[in-house]
């Protein structure tokens, strides 16, 4: 199949930057967003009415949404996605999804002749920028032969994890490793806070440790700052957090530490649900530092 046209189902922030890597990589992109807000870049992307029109103008379709509601509303009904799919195309879901959302979606698209993976990406807006995301498929080897092509122009890699369902049970492993390891960093901070050791000092010598990822200490980096841009928002990331919560309660996974990040995560979510996550320092260092 020639793909010459993507369609974005959700065209904020993430979806956007993947946007104009896969336009400057010769792609014609057009796009729809549920919310009405797509991040400024309508110059060179056309904003359709509906996911049904983006279906019919679009050789594949990546689906960027919040969560498995914002994905079921963008599905069906007269003008959703599903009406204006036909047999052969492709879907990239690159949305954060519970696991039985990727697996009815698999199925769903399956029984309509539709290639299909869950294809999460690893990696924020500065990756998304970059095209150096780190994506993570699961379905068919075909049909991530199919999907390179896209996958190259905005990824550094594809990580195949297996058949459909896979990259979205694989995704919230990731994500779960990077709440819990922010809520530990925050909960060290407050205490070094609390402790008497000076502030500058503090956040400076964890920049320079070797156990702690480029990740976090950029996130380290916005907590001294006091400022938070949203790169991975607190809302998404407390989302992801439970998700995982739930996904690991079914398979009868005790996880202790995920637990506590999720707690601290849905409490800081209260005051900075569109700051970046990394706002949770911010939370521990007024709370249990008293500052």
């Amino acid at each position: 199949m020639s793909i010459k046209t993507i369609g974005f189902i959700g065209y904020g922030a993430m979806a956007s930057l993947m946007g104009r890597n896969l336009v400057r990589a010769g792609y014609d992109v057009v796009a729809h967003t549920p919310s009405g807000r797509s991040n400024g870049a309508e110059a060179d992307v056309p904003m359709l009415a509906s996911p049904c029109l983006v279906a019919e103008r679009s050789d594949a379709i990546i689906i960027c949404v919040p969560n498995d509601e914002a994905e079921n509303t963008a599905l069906h009904g007269p003008d959703g996605l599903l009406a204006g799919l036909r047999s052969g195309q492709l879907v990239l879901d690159t949305s954060t999804v519970s696991p039985e959302q990727a697996d009815h979606l698999a199925a769903l698209l399956g029984e309509r002749n539709v290639a299909v993976l869950d294809a999460p990406m690893s990696g924020s807006t500065p990756e998304a920028e970059k095209g150096a995301l780190i994506m993570l498929v699961g379905g068919p080897e075909a049909t991530v032969t199919l999907a390179r092509p896209i996958l190259d122009h905005i990824g550094r890699i594809t990580i195949h994890a297996g058949p459909a369902g896979s990259a979205a049970r694989l995704k919230l492993v990731v994500n779960g490793i990077m709440g819990g390891t922010l809520n530990i960093i925050a909960e060290g901070i407050a205490y070094g806070l609390a402790a008497g050791v000076e502030r500058s000092v503090l956040f400076d010598a964890l920049q320079e440790l070797a156990v702690i990822s480029p990740h976090h200490k950029r996130k380290i980096g916005m907590g001294k700052a006091g400022h938070f841009p949203s790169q991975f928002p607190t809302r998404l990331m407390s989302k992801d957090m439970g998700l995982l919560m739930e996904a690991a309660r079914r398979c009868g996974v005790p996880m202790h530490g995920m637990a506590a990040a999720s707690q601290n995560l849905a409490a800081s979510n209260r005051n900075h649900a569109d700051d970046d996550y990394s706002a949770l320092i911010a939370r521990m260092e007024r709370e249990a530092a008293n500052r």
